[in-house]
């Protein structure tokens, strides 16, 4: 069957144009929402397949940030560029503006740029967006996924849980009890599982959780500044703080000096990434070390070889972290 057939069967059967389902095929936003659902229902039922111009002419891999800021973003930018450059794949950097979905202009550019797949760092893809990916053959990896992506989509991880665990038992090993948690935004998986693993190490050391210790920042230095100031105004303040990202600790840092507190003396602090950054502060900060180059690498390898048809040993890694001690603990 040829393409022109195919599209003509498909806009018959959904009882619209074929530029209509041209429109959806190139995800053009300038069709109604249940159309789109009926076309994509169709082109998902024939498992009709663009050929010819979805072959990109030069071979380029999407790496997509919720927001492209940071050292945290050029750990992953360092770790995917190297493998993309030694396969001859150019990477094309974008973000979704903080959102934890990319819009649907966002996907409108990627199905007319027809990349070889993409990489969705810290974000996930609804339903409908999935679908238009899939039905192009454009393969996807998601890096650190904010919630449970389910077993069949392919992603690259870190044990987040055991890196919450990490940090806590050293606080206590080093005597400590009164211990506040900050945790990244709620609603993100990787958040939760650090205060999980934060709270087990509590329990299981005799000590016990106090809500009052835990709150929720963003994974940037003001809402660990924010945060760590409500801390540190308790009555019975904390006398460490586990800070669920380096930014974050760096916020702790900014407010312990407004409150005239010194760090370690009087406060110890464990920030989350080991980032380049967390060894040039003062003092150089203990931290818990995600091997981000190393996951973000992984994932560029993982989606090339969805690109070529392979498959994959596994669809879903998840890596080891360690704890970097430094001066930031006492």
């Amino acid at each position: 069957m040829t393409e022109r057939t195919t599209i003509a069967k498909i806009a018959e059967q959904a009882g619209v144009s074929v530029p209509t389902v041209s429109k959806v095929l190139n995800g053009r936003a300038d069709v109604a929402e249940s159309t789109r659902a009926r076309i994509e229902e169709l082109i998902q039922e024939h498992g009709y397949r663009r050929r010819g111009s979805g072959t990109p002419a030069s071979p380029m891999i999407d790496l997509v940030f919720n927001e492209l800021a940071g050292e945290w973003a050029m750990e992953l930018i360092r770790g995917a560029e190297e493998v993309v450059r030694a396969s001859g794949v150019e990477l094309v950097l974008s973000e979704c503006g903080g959102a934890r979905r990319p819009r649907q202009e966002w996907i409108e550019s990627v199905l007319n740029r027809r990349p070889l797949g993409v990489i969705m760092v810290f974000s996930d893809l609804d339903p409908d967006q999935r679908a238009q990916l899939e039905a192009r053959r454009i393969p996807f990896v998601v890096v650190d996924p904010v919630g449970d992506v389910g077993d069949d989509v392919p992603s690259i991880g870190s044990a987040n849980w055991d890196g919450g665990r990490l940090a806590t038992m050293h606080l206590r090993s080093l005597g400590h009890t009164r211990i506040g948690m900050i945790g990244g935004p709620v609603e993100t998986l990787c958040s939760r599982q650090r205060v999980d693993g934060y709270t087990d190490a509590l329990r299981s050391t005799g000590v016990a959780v106090d809500p009052a210790l835990i709150s929720y920042g963003d994974f940037c230095v003001e809402g660990g500044y924010r945060e760590a100031l409500k801390l540190l105004r308790l009555s019975d303040r904390p006398t460490a703080i586990f800070a669920g990202s380096d930014m974050q600790a760096l916020g702790v840092y900014q407010a312990a000096r407004e409150l005239g507190l010194d760090i370690p003396g009087d406060l110890s602090v464990v920030g989350y990434d080991d980032l380049p950054l967390a060894q040039w502060v003062t003092p150089a900060l203990t931290t818990i070390r995600q091997p981000l180059q190393q996951m973000a690498a992984l994932a560029a390898r993982l989606l090339l070889d969805l690109s070529e048809r392979k498959t994959p040993s596994a669809l879903r890694l998840s890596l080891a972290v360690d704890l970097s001690v430094r001066q930031s603990t006492s």
